[in-house]
């Protein structure tokens, strides 16, 4: 009898950690959740006199600064479908989300139709400097405001006793910050030797190519970056792999 395959996930505590439970399970794996995320709400609120406010995270539709803010005449930018869901479902009218769901996707998607606009870029405190960078390049004029900080809950880290017993058979990373942070509960929890070894065993795969330049700066290596950024595709491509025969031949 084959048995499931559990997928060890890092989704942030809130309800993308019962996303990921549903995806995993719905693609025929066990999950293992071990959020390495949690929010705080900074209180802070969008401005709103910039020509066009960005939205990074479906997260921002969970803040109270949110959901009482006034667009105005703004354009808003989603980095992705969820995002654009989640920010509808509060009422506010979203136009622009990029074919790429990632910073340098909307980067893309705007071009240079931001040379000499006031951008509103609303997001967490560990926002890739790819978007401010890619912006500034085309000559806009940039605010950051931070709405949300992402921190390390304190009960993160029960996953790595399973990763090394063996009982793991793939790692799904989100964020560079869910690497990170994986890590920092590796070093409370277990040697950096026993690490090594049981990632030997097991598939790791990530959401986007800053996540695996992070992973692989820091020794784990990635054998999946998803085909595009979402945690569906993660998991699905994941479970291929794990599926096919030959995968360690």
């Amino acid at each position: 009898m084959n048995e499931r395959p559990t997928i060890a996930a890092f989704r942030p505590a809130d309800d993308r950690a019962e996303d990921a439970r549903t995806v995993i399970e719905a693609a025929g794996g066990r999950p293992l959740l071990d959020p390495m995320l949690s929010v705080e709400p900074t209180g802070a609120s969008p401005r709103t006199d910039a020509a066009i406010t960005i939205f990074t995270s479906a997260t921002v539709a969970t803040l109270p600064a949110v959901q009482s803010w006034e667009p105005n005449a703004t354009t808003v930018v989603a980095v992705g479908p969820k995002t654009a869901a989640a920010l509808e479902d509060l009422g506010l009218a979203v136009d622009r989300v990029p074919t790429e769901f990632t910073s340098a996707g909307i980067v893309e998607e705007l071009g240079d139709e931001v040379d000499g606009l006031k951008i509103e870029v609303a997001r967490s405190n560990h926002g890739s400097d790819v978007l401010l960078d890619g912006l500034m390049t085309n000559g806009a004029y940039l605010h950051e405001t931070i709405l949300y900080r992402l921190v390390r809950p304190d009960d993160a880290g029960h996953s790595i006793e399973a990763l090394l017993a063996g009982e793991v058979a793939a790692l799904a990373f989100s964020s560079s910050l869910t690497v990170e942070h994986f890590l920092a509960c590796v070093a409370e929890h277990a040697n950096r030797d026993a690490l090594e070894e049981a990632l030997e065993e097991v598939l790791v795969g990530v959401i986007g190519p800053p996540t695996a330049a992070t992973a692989k700066s820091a020794g784990i290596p990635v054998n999946i970056v998803a085909s595009s950024a979402t945690f569906e595709t993660l998991v699905d491509e994941l479970m291929t792999e794990l599926e096919t025969p030959t995968r360690r031949a």
